[in-house]
């Protein structure tokens, strides 16, 4: 089985959690999988429900009644399954009733069982998900494996990735021999992605061609949805979806409006963004006006970066001659778009808030994040001319900004110039927080 994260995470709740879990995600990130992996390991008495494959089962929650209703219902169909005090209840694609997120905290408070829930499109269908019900429910949220899951899958061992976190937080050049096969792999995540299915057929087949039809096939999953939800809402979520490609090939890899025909304006087609972002399939990026703390301050809406979900299925989604040039390390080949959106993808999965910055004057930064309490300029660079950054410059000369340090991810070793990191990119896995485990603050009176 591919080592998740989020194995950890869901095996604590069985263990100790005294809330109901809702896993979420885009499809085929590989919730329900994990989920059913982690309840079998933990010898837990568990029952698994699926409102797609049994709709029926919809009517144990949906009918009028109280709490010991529900439960006697949920006796008549698993019987002896059920033990009181242990058994957990697993509810997956939970979407399709969106008022069983209303009815866990009634079903919380009884305790006679524990509930963990899951489903995809949760974005979507249930809007206020983020806010109810609070202290009920402790929300995960899965993506794509992301790099240091991905170089684990491959054979990487935890000791070597030790190291090199060593030599990220030393700010020292990785060993030569270590360095090169970092980089070999991180190619590789650009053409295989993180969707686990496509992780696991590389890994079985080692066949490009075999990886790339399982990202059509999701790519077909996806719009499947799309189809549904435009015909329903009036949206475009199909062409602006077909369209990021293009628009991250372009120089600033910024969302242009007129790219979807003359006249159109964000009004018409917010709704189309927003659902895409809220299904999980895209991911957005969103303008500040200055790169100062706190950043959402000055987030501009109306201007953005999409990426997608998952590198590999971007990768997908070009033509065969750019993965042929990524095995061949093609130098003629721009994969600026491919890094850029592997970087995004791996910082919003470790729960980051990202920006990107364009001022007239100073010029544009690729990407904005606020890390150990301060902002943090990230710049990805995929060509040898990584050390050309104006725009950089300007910034961390602005002694207004009080920006500290910023990292520039590229293709080389380690390197420090005074206060510009320069990195390679895979060490965009170590780029944690230091601040997110929260901060102590002593009592002020007493």
């Amino acid at each position: 089985m591919i080592e998740r994260e989020l194995y950890k995470d869901i095996t604590d709740w069985v263990a100790n959690g005294k809330t109901a879990l809702t896993v979420t995600g885009a499809r085929q990130t590989g919730k329900t999988f994990l989920i059913r992996e982690c309840l079998k390991a933990s010898g837990r008495s568990f029952v698994e429900i699926n409102f797609i494959e049994n709709p029926e089962y919809i009517s144990i929650f949906k009918n009028d009644g109280n709490v010991k209703d529900i439960l006697f219902r949920l006796s008549a169909v698993f019987g002896k399954s059920l033990i009181p005090g242990e058994t957990i209840v697993f509810i997956d694609e939970v979407q399709e009733y969106k008022d069983m997120v209303t009815k866990i905290k009634f079903l919380v408070d009884d305790n006679t069982y524990k509930y963990i829930l899951s489903g995809s499109l949760l974005g979507v269908e249930l809007s206020n998900l983020r806010s109810a019900p609070v202290g009920y429910m402790k929300i995960l949220e899965m993506y794509p494996l992301n790099l240091k899951e991905f170089y684990k899958a491959i054979g990487m061992t935890e000791s070597v990735l030790d190291k090199v976190k060593e030599c990220f937080d030393s700010r020292i050049p990785v060993d030569s021999f270590v360095h090169s096969k970092l980089m070999d792999a991180f190619y590789l995540y650009l053409m295989v992605g993180g969707m686990p299915q496509a992780v696991d057929t590389y890994l079985s087949t080692n066949d490009m061609n075999k990886v790339s039809e399982i990202h059509q096939d999701i790519n077909s999953l996806y719009k499947l949805d799309f189809t549904k939800y435009e015909q329903q809402q009036n949206l475009r979520l199909k062409e602006i979806y077909d369209s990021i490609p293009g628009e991250l090939n372009d120089q600033n890899k910024r969302f242009f409006l007129n790219k979807l025909g003359h006249g159109t304006s964000i009004s018409r087609v917010e709704n189309s963004f927003i659902w895409l972002k809220d299904a999980g399939v895209a991911l957005a990026i969103y303008n500040v006006t200055e790169p100062k703390s706190p950043l959402r301050v000055s987030e501009k809406r109306n201007l953005f970066k999409l990426f997608l979900l998952d590198v590999g299925m971007l990768t997908s989604m070009y033509p065969n001659s750019v993965k042929l040039g990524i095995f061949n390390r093609d130098k003629n080949l721009n994969n600026g778009a491919l890094f850029e959106n592997a970087v995004a993808q791996e910082l919003i999965s470790k729960g980051y808030a990202v920006y990107y910055y364009n001022g007239k004057k100073q010029g544009e930064l690729d990407l904005l994040i606020e890390r150990n309490g301060y902002v943090l300029p990230i710049e990805v660079k995929s060509g040898k001319d990584f050390k050309i950054h104006s725009a950089l410059d300007n910034v961390l000369s602005n002694e207004s900004y009080g920006i500290p340090e910023a990292i520039i991810f590229n293709n080389e070793n380690v390197e420090t110039v005074g206060k510009k990191n320069y990195m390679p990119i895979y060490m965009t896995m170590f780029l944690e927080d230091d601040l997110s485990d929260g901060i102590i603050y002593p009592p002020v009176l007493g």
